[in-house]
């Protein structure tokens, strides 16, 4: 027992050995992605091991957030992801093949951005007044990341208070959904300020409305929904990191220490910041908690939205 007891310690002081995964659960280019990719290299640097970013796209991320769920419970498989994604799902799918709430821990949170109500420059509208008069007319094209997902059930809200009419249209990740908006595809879509904002910021988007209870700095002339009528209102994108439940807490704590280090940087800080996102660090067990609290409040919103998803 003693020399058991002693391996176990030896290995957990040798953590990392090998290099790191970081699975990303949604296509290259959405707010995830960018927060992986920029916080990778600070992050192999600090561990001294190469840190890989994986892009596992697939079923508003559960494919993804699933292999990590199931991976080696050793802190080498890492998943990366709109938090709010893994509290909306146990709601809405039916045969979800994980329990976030047992199969997963969070590490830390990294990130908060606000999510974008924007459309396309030729849409004749500025506001959401006349965004919704101009949907009654005729069903507006509604881009999400996929059917479920945070955008999706923050877009139903909007239909819901303001009258709006929306066709959604589901993507396999939120850099798709701009793309085709940028396009012209779609007319319409809410999603994550991160990787929203560089498109508005050049034209190729045009943006109605924050989903956030106070304006943002760096747009302070585009009103927040909640300012147009949209009662008790606010959204956004949770970027955190989790590992498979069981990996040991020492592992867990170096990564925490770690990845908050390097996302409080002033480099990464100023960077995320410049493109509409918040540093937002929790502990695990706050990151935990928080969870509890988003998978009852969003559970709330996909029962009187009737959405289930097989």
């Amino acid at each position: 027992m003693l020399l058991g007891a002693a391996a176990t310690r030896v290995r957990a002081q040798a953590w990392p050995a090998r290099p790191i995964r970081i699975i990303v659960p949604y296509a290259p280019g959405g707010s995830s992605d960018i927060i992986a990719r920029s916080i990778s290299q600070p992050l192999s640097d600090a561990l001294k091991q190469p840190v890989i970013v994986e892009n596992r796209a697939g079923a508003n991320g559960n494919l993804g957030a699933d292999a990590v769920a199931k991976s080696p419970a050793d802190g080498y498989t890492l998943l990366l992801c709109d938090t709010g994604a893994l509290a909306i799902s146990p709601s809405v799918y039916l045969k979800l093949p994980f329990d976030p709430s047992k199969n997963l821990r969070g590490v830390t949170m990294l990130a908060y951005s606000p999510h974008l109500l924007a459309v396309h420059p030729s849409v004749p509208a500025s506001n959401l007044k006349e965004l919704v008069a101009l949907s009654q007319k005729a069903k507006l094209n509604f881009a999400v990341t996929a059917m479920g997902s945070a955008p999706h059930l923050a877009g139903v809200a909007v239909e819901r208070a303001s009258g709006a009419k929306w066709q959604y249209i589901p993507y396999k990740g939120g850099a798709q959904a701009v793309a085709d908006t940028v396009a012209g595809q779609t007319e319409v879509l809410m999603n994550g300020m991160l990787a929203t904002l560089p498109f508005v910021q050049s034209g190729k988007l045009k943006v109605i409305g924050v989903s956030k209870r106070s304006r943002m700095p760096l747009i302070a002339d585009v009103p927040t929904l909640l300012e147009q009528g949209v009662a008790d209102f606010e959204s956004g994108s949770w970027q955190g990191v989790l590992v498979a439940d069981g990996t040991p807490a020492a592992v867990v704590a170096r990564l925490n220490a770690e990845l908050i280090k390097v996302i409080r940087s002033p480099e990464i800080r100023a960077r995320l910041t410049g493109q509409g996102a918040e540093v937002e660090t929790m502990t695990p067990a706050e990151q935990d908690r928080f969870f509890e609290v988003e998978r009852k409040r969003w559970a709330e919103v996909v029962e009187k939205a009737g959405i289930r998803l097989d």
